[in-house]
């Protein structure tokens, strides 16, 4: 008793530790949790509930199942007992005939005697026969209760094998084929039986066999042993049919199927008829025990089958399932019901939050009220409008406290328009008066206010305070006159032209000074761009820019043009692009500003450049003009000792006639060269017009060289050429680009001359050659290398600045009139240093000219439009020209 309580005292307080600590994890759960949770118990309930009867039905039939299997195996032991002690007595019986006929005890009429009566207590024991040791029969006996030949009787010194079988009432079967699965045959049994007894002098039984009636049996054979020698032998044959019959209790019987089966399992006798449903169907339980003391392979055989119905057809079993599947249906319905519910809740609970947030953050100002104009609702913006609380509001009556004192006559008659449902739809401005005396302006619109069932039960007001409306409004009107005074004040044309139908949407004064009021003014401005975006036509016109989108369109950069416009004889600098009008239609804007005088400035500024590449072509052949002198001085200095040479020989009479031809043509050699040296320099300092026109690289590059090469020998500087094959066409004036080359070879023979180079260092290297550059495209760049000191960087910073120079002699515009030229053919000049490591080594003059430069237009001496394009070709190195000194 005291451990019983102390025990229980100890498990008490484990029991509520673990309620509260259940307890605590419950409430810790969320009400969605706990209700599922607690749907989900009872689904589990069920299931397990489900569970334990699937368990339970599989037990009880496991049970039957057992009893079933125990049963079937006790009647077979009770039939096989049964039989074993009927087979002992007819074997103890047999041996005590044999052991009086051994002794001669008895003769062969007691002997039938005793048989007569042996088989007649026996029903099984088919004939009972007394066997001599050459196998004659001494006597026998049949069984009146199995039908047999008549001739099998009582016969002695008859062999067993000679003596036909036959029945009395019915001729005998012929005995089946023996095979392994059916039992011997008659002669075949008998004999090994009697042969065995012979040997071992101990009863011997034989295997099963078939009688001339087809009947299986078997025989007991016992031998007759007279001082020890054999004398032959009693042999019993016994029926298994009767066997059964007769020694299985009919109880047995009736609950199981017994039958014996010889060693490879063939049915001999059966207790029950077999058709072919029994074959069919599998008996559910079998068991198998030999009959003792055979010992020849027959086997009692018990089968049962199963009568109840299993757990699959068990309609209990069913029933419980088709129970538990309802509820655990309707469990599920239950919990999806509840989970749209919980669903719907939410969705309510969030919808009516989110309502009141909305209503709580709407900066209008809501208010309902009845038929009879009283106020029943107002949201909190009403009431931060008004300043007035939502108790002194609802419930109130006309006049309402957010009436101004002075219109009370005016909000009175709004609102009775109100209550008739005649308020405009657009909104009714009123003042409004806060709690404060301040008035604001407002705008109020009224709609009927609709119950679910679909009666009006009032009207809904709606209040927005548009004072800042107003203001913007104003200052948006006084923004717009000024935008236009300002519009209208400027010197540049401003229109905009609608793309769809040419209409003018819009043109400020100057327009409409120079142009008119028309759209003309804007197409020609336009150019050409006039005829693709102003259509005409109506509707059988294609707009061309109807696939563009519209925010592509509208975003895109403005267009800088110069046009010339002859009926004004003005240039104007025209900026245009497209814009959404207000109406949501694609428009085109135009600016042009009159740009003539800084035109005239810029032609003015293009002749005086002209006219300083000129100057500076003078004074490039002035600083040659000793090296000019000094080339010239060589041809004519030929001319006058040929002709020297051939009047003293003509005057001495030395001459002969090809000698003569020959130093003439000599002479007349140099003559040519001397002119072509004067040619050559009279072509490239004779001021002419700059005029561009297609050339190729190859002889701008030679005459360069050709002039270049006077001031080269003169310095004792050699020059290396190499210039691409299949070189494109280059559009450019080709005295520009060969005065450039001219002046970069002669600042590099002036560098190297300068720096006193050896002879080995003293070349200059010119190179053309096609390239690519990411922001020019396809160019042709000329490139003169020469091996001086180089360029400091101060110095390559300011090169192309205007009368910049390094040489103590220079003007400094050489450079920047290089610079100039180029730029005017939309090319590039760069300078670098070349280094060997971190020795400079030399300096490297590089320019650029695009493959093709097209005129696009001109109007009177000014290029309207010059663009670039580069054209491809297949281009190879060509070979290396050298000239020397």
């Amino acid at each position: 008793m005291p451990s019983t309580r102390a025990s229980s005292q100890t498990e008490k307080p484990l029991l509520s530790r673990r309620q509260r600590l259940f307890g605590s994890w419950w409430k810790r759960q969320s009400p969605a949790r706990q209700d599922r949770f607690a749907t989900i118990g009872p689904l589990i309930s069920v299931l397990l509930f489900l569970a334990a009867m699937v368990a339970a039905f599989w037990y009880l039939r496991n049970e039957e199942f057992e009893r079933e299997q125990e049963s079937v195996k006790r009647d077979t032991e009770i039939a096989q007992q049964q039989i074993r002690l009927r087979m002992i007595e007819n074997q103890e019986q047999l041996v005590r005939m044999a052991r009086e006929v051994a002794t001669q005890a008895i003769d062969v009429d007691e002997f039938v005697g005793q048989a007569t009566g042996f088989v007649r207590e026996r029903p099984e024991v088919t004939s009972l026969s007394w066997i001599k040791a050459d196998r004659s029969t001494r006597a026998r006996y049949d069984s009146p209760n199995h039908p047999l030949d008549p001739d099998r009787r009582l016969e002695p010194d008859r062999p067993v094998v000679e003596a036909p079988r036959r029945a009395r009432t019915r001729p005998a079967a012929p005995p089946p084929p023996a095979t392994p699965d059916a039992p011997a045959s008659l002669g075949s049994e008998p004999d090994r039986a009697f042969a065995a007894a012979r040997e071992l002098r101990q009863p011997v039984y034989s295997r099963p066999y078939l009688n001339p009636l087809g009947q299986p049996v078997f025989q007991v054979h016992v031998p007759l042993l007279d001082r020890s020698a054999f004398a032959g032998a009693l042999v019993s044959e016994v029926a298994l049919e009767s066997l059964l019959r007769h020694y299985v209790p009919s109880e047995v019987a009736r609950r199981h199927a017994i039958s014996l089966i010889d060693g490879s399992g063939q049915v001999l006798a059966s207790t029950v008829t077999r058709d072919a449903a029994d074959v069919a169907r599998r008996p559910a339980f079998v068991e198998q025990v030999p009959v003792a003391p055979v010992g020849n392979g027959l086997v009692l055989r018990g089968q049962g089958w199963r009568t109840s119905i299993g757990l699959i057809g068990n309609a209990l079993f069913w029933m419980v399932v088709a129970l538990s599947c309802l509820t655990v249906w309707m469990l599920l319905g239950t919990w999806r019901h509840m989970r749209r519910r919980s669903q719907i809740q939410g969705a309510l609970s969030s919808e009516t939050n989110f309502r009141r947030a909305m209503e709580n953050s709407m900066l209008t100002g809501m208010r309902a009220m009845d038929l009879e104009g009283r106020i029943t609702y107002v949201n909190p913006a009403f009431c931060a409008m008004t300043g007035f609380a939502e108790h002194e509001l609802i419930g109130k009556l006309p006049p309402f406290p957010h009436w101004p004192p002075d219109r009370l006559e005016e909000s009175m008659r709004l609102f009775q328009q109100e209550l008739l449902g005649r308020s405009p739809a657009g909104g009714i401005e009123v003042k409004v008066l806060r709690k404060d005396g301040s008035v604001f302006d407002a705008r109020m619109y009224v709609s009927p206010l609709i119950d679910a069932k679909g009666h009006q039960t009032g009207w809904m007001t709606s209040m927005t305070n548009i004072t800042e409306a107003k203001r913007v409004r104003d200052q948006l009107s006084a923004s717009h006159e000024r935008f236009t005074t300002v519009l209208e004040g400027l010197e540049a044309a401003v229109s905009v032209l609608s793309v769809q139908g040419a209409e003018l949407l819009f043109a400020n004064r100057s327009y409409r000074l120079w142009f008119g009021a028309d759209a003309q003014g804007h197409a020609r401005l336009a150019g050409e761009e006039a005829s693709a975006v102003a259509l005409r036509d109506g509707d059988d016109a294609v707009d061309s820019l109807g696939g563009l989108p519209t925010q592509e369109l509208t975003e895109a950069s403005a267009d800088a043009r110069e046009v010339y416009v002859p009926q004004q004889q003005k240039w104007f600098d025209v900026r245009s692009r497209y814009l959404q009008w207000t109406d949501g239609r694609i428009a085109q804007m135009l600016i042009a500003t009159d740009i003539t005088s800084r035109v005239r400035a810029e032609e003015q500024s293009k002749h005086q450049a002209e006219r300083a590449q000129e100057t500076s072509r003078l004074i490039t052949m002035g600083e040659m003009a000793s090296s000019v002198a000094h080339e010239l001085n060589q041809p004519l200095t030929a001319i006058s000792n040929y002709c020297n040479g051939i009047i003293s020989r003509v005057r001495a009479g030395s001459i002969a006639e090809p000698d003569l031809v020959a130093a003439l043509e000599k002479t007349a050699r140099q003559a040519q060269r001397a002119g072509q040296i004067i040619h050559r320099i009279r072509e490239f300092v004779r001021r002419s017009e700059p005029r561009r026109q297609p050339a190729q690289a190859q002889d701008i590059v030679d005459d360069a060289v050709e002039l270049a090469g006077i001031e080269l020998r003169r310095r004792n500087v050699q020059i290396h050429t190499y210039v691409a094959q299949r070189l494109p066409q280059i559009v450019v004036d080709p005295i520009l680009i060969e005065q450039v080359l001219l002046n970069l070879l002669k600042n590099a023979a002036e560098a190297i001359d300068n720096a006193k180079l050896p002879p080995s260092r003293r070349h200059i290297e010119l190179r053309v050659v096609p390239r690519h550059m990411p922001d020019e495209g396809g160019v042709i760049e000329f490139s003169v290398s020469d091996t001086g000191p180089g360029l400091k960087d101060e110095v390559i910073g300011r090169l192309y600045e205007a009368f910049f120079s390094t040489k103590s002699d220079g003007l400094g515009i050489g450079l920047s009139l290089c610079r100039s030229i180029i730029e005017s053919h939309r090319g590039r000049i760069r300078a670098e240093n070349l280094y060997n490591g971190s020795t400079v080594v030399g300096c490297r003059f590089s320019f650029t000219v695009p493959v093709e430069i097209s005129s696009a237009g001109l109007v009177g001496n000014r290029s309207i439009d010059v663009a670039p394009n580069a054209s491809s070709g297949e281009l190879r190195p060509a070979a290396t020209q050298t000239q020397n000194a």
